[in-house]
């Protein structure tokens, strides 16, 4: 995990702000590919209108500057629950990001469209924090959230699951950024296997065996709460994370194995995704409108 993955600050636009034409900036790539790239001035933030043209990285470099790389990696990490970046980023899509660089020097995204040909609709995601949340995340523009939460999660609070497993053939697992010292719950009970093996690449790590012969690595950890062959029931507390081993940046990598083979977490527990309701939905839907009179893209401010 990336270092300039660290906790977003709350969002906030004038609704009135003026959006400028940063006219000197010139499309790239080749000019039949989709619409030409504009890229605007809004207050503190900046607006892009970019067509893909090679890779969606490449794409957003090329427009976004020496912000490219890290509003990217952002951007892909909101959509990769419903978008497959190898198979389903093709010439001619048209993506569309409000971003700004906060004080604290890091980028943060308030909204992301994407307009996929393959997929045959516009994916919209607005940074917001529910009224029950530690943290903001996106949601479409129903107030569905954008990403996917496991049914049986070893965390509780989180900032983003920042991998997947399909994300690279050599990651193995999912990652979450969270803090140093969240607690770790087990998701299923168990009998606790290892504890503390290949700490110069895992750091402070745990294995949990669940009844089913599946067994479940929590890796990276700063503390761990039970010992070898311990029994342990689900929703226990087992650990708590850390940035240890081979890491960059505080996180969890959670991974399951059925014996050689690894498993999808997603697939094995199951997913859902939350829905905003009542008075959150009107608030969200509220800043939706007034922010979009500014930019045009659409921000929901976190709280």
């Amino acid at each position: 995990m990336r270092r300039d993955l660290l906790p977003l600050a709350l969002l906030t636009l004038a609704a009135d702000a003026a959006a400028t034409t940063d006219a000197g900036r010139p499309p790239t790539g080749d000019a039949d590919a989709g619409s030409p790239t504009v890229v605007t001035t809004c207050g503190a933030w900046k607006r892009a209108d970019v067509p893909v043209r090679g890779s969606m990285t490449a794409a957003l470099v090329a427009a976004v500057g020496e912000d490219g790389s890290q509003v990217a990696a952002h951007f892909a990490r909101i959509f990769m629950w419903d978008l497959d970046l190898r198979r389903d980023v093709v010439p001619g899509d048209q993506m569309t990001v409000l971003w700004r660089r906060t004080e604290a020097d890091e980028i943060e995204i308030g909204s992301a469209h994407y307009t996929s040909q393959r997929l045959g609709r516009v994916l919209r995601a607005y940074r917001f924090r529910g009224p029950d949340d530690q943290y903001s995340s996106y949601w479409d523009a129903e107030g569905v959230e954008v990403a996917r939460r496991l049914k049986a999660s070893p965390l509780r609070d989180y900032q983003q699951i920042t991998a997947l497993l399909k994300d690279r053939p050599t990651h193995q697992g999912m990652d979450f950024k969270t803090p140093v010292g969240t607690p770790v719950y087990a998701p299923r009970a168990g009998m606790v296997s290892r504890v503390d093996w290949r700490l110069k690449g895992n750091g402070r790590c745990l294995e949990l065996r669940f009844e089913d012969g599946v067994t479940a690595k929590f890796l990276h950890l700063s503390a761990v709460k039970v010992g070898r062959q311990s029994a342990v029931r689900a929703g226990q507390i087992v650990a708590l994370t850390g940035n240890t081993g081979r890491s960059t940046a505080p996180h969890l990598h959670y991974q399951l194995n059925r014996g050689r083979r690894t498993l999808d977490p997603v697939n094995y527990h199951g997913s859902s995704r939350r829905r905003l309701g009542g008075a959150a939905l009107d608030d969200f839907k509220g800043e939706i409108v007034a922010l979009e009179r500014g930019c045009g893209a659409g921000a929901a401010k976190g709280r």
